[in-house]
């Protein structure tokens, strides 16, 4: 039978050439050279623009010269931005369509996307609201367990949904996706970021990534980089000897960079994209975003935990979301630029001093570099 199969594709090979190298490629889960030069990239004054939006410009810019890339949407492609513009929908009439209709089926796509991937060839991307992948997680936790490169598309990630209230409104699924070993978790701050998310999704071989996704628009910020999310965090604000640090992800990011413009005194801000990234960099370099005797502050629209490993002081979410416009809701729970400000100069003038006068320490100052264990990956 190998025999066979290896005679078929030396005449194939040999018939078609061109067609032959694009195969054992995909299926060598190699990239094509130069891929990561089709990623946009943005400066500080382009349009604000929303990352779902920017995610769809991502993923079309790679799937135009990678035909490995093949998925869809849980029956919310208008909202994921996910439809192909280099390809329909795969159907009976239409067979080398990419896109897949799945309907509202959250785990069932999630399923098959880990299938297209065990079968070789293909990189599978996935997509819904990220409240929903609770109904998918079972597929995602496979995925990591199987080392599949899987990229699941969360939109809708945050207080911003606004209208479709609580239900909608994640609160825990980042940080249940955060403590599942072999995942990457994005949460892109703008354009610069939501293309680096795509960059290191595609460069894993036996990880999955979701990449979380805002409905509303977010500028294009100053000191972001598509480089700076392989680091996991970064500094894109950087002050000498600041009174604090805040550190944020997503929508966040640019929330503080405004509340810093608010207050007295200097603040350095932080990137975290991906906080699994940031725990392998070395001791050094964590040291340095994160500096001993500087208070940090966390600022993220969503539950704690895992925060105090890098902060100090986390202004986070402690109930369920609210009903109303995303900007209400932002601002019911004190998530804009001046509720921010607030918050931070409260706990500087309180709790803060006490950290700043001795010099509380962290744990990701100390931690030692962790390490992507797929002893499993192995064996399955």
């Amino acid at each position: 039978m190998v025999a066979d199969y290896d005679k078929m594709i030396a005449g194939y090979t040999a018939k078609y050439p061109k067609e032959a190298a694009e195969i054992k490629r995909r299926f060598a889960h190699e990239l094509p050279a130069d891929w990561e030069k089709v990623l946009p990239s943005y400066k500080p004054g382009d349009k604000a623009v929303a990352t779902r939006s920017l995610s769809g410009v991502a993923l079309n810019a790679l799937a135009a010269i990678m035909p490995e890339l093949i998925g869809g949407s849980a029956d919310l492609t208008p909202s994921n931005k996910t439809a192909l513009k280099c390809s329909g929908d795969y159907q009976h009439n239409t067979p080398e369509g990419r896109y897949l209709r799945f309907g509202v089926r959250e785990h069932g796509m999630g399923a098959i996307g880990n299938g297209l991937h065990a079968y070789g060839g293909i990189v599978p991307f996935t997509a819904t609201f990220l409240t929903f992948i609770e109904y998918m997680f079972p597929a995602v936790r496979l995925a990591a367990l199987s080392g599949h490169k899987h990229i699941f598309i969360m939109t809708h990630d945050s207080l911003g949904i606004g209208e479709d209230g609580p239900t909608h409104q994640p609160i825990e699924q980042v940080n249940m996706v955060r403590a599942t070993p072999n995942v990457l978790m994005f949460r892109p701050a703008d354009g610069n970021e939501t293309s680096g998310a795509y960059k290191v999704a595609m460069e894993q071989k036996d990880t999955p990534s979701v990449l979380a996704l805002s409905r509303q628009n977010l500028p294009q910020l100053a000191g972001t980089s598509i480089d700076g999310v392989s680091k996991g965090a970064y500094v894109i604000v950087e002050e000498k000897n600041p009174d604090a640090v805040l550190i944020a992800t997503g929508s966040e990011v640019s929330t503080c960079v405004e509340a810093a413009k608010l207050m007295d005194g200097k603040f350095t801000i932080v990137s975290m994209p991906c906080a699994k990234l940031f725990d392998e960099q070395p001791i050094e370099y964590r040291r340095k975003v994160l500096p001993f005797k500087t208070p940090v502050i966390a600022v993220e629209m969503a539950a704690a935990s895992g925060w105090y490993k890098y902060a100090h002081h986390a202004l986070v979410m402690k109930t369920f979301g609210v009903s109303g416009k995303g900007s209400d809701c932002m601002e019911y729970f004190g998530f804009t630029p001046k509720g921010v400000a607030a918050s931070v100069k409260k706990w500087l003038d309180t709790t803060g001093k006490a950290v700043k006068e001795h010099g509380f320490a962290l744990a990701a100052q100390f931690d030692e570099p962790t390490k992507r264990d797929l002893h499993y990956v192995d064996y399955i």
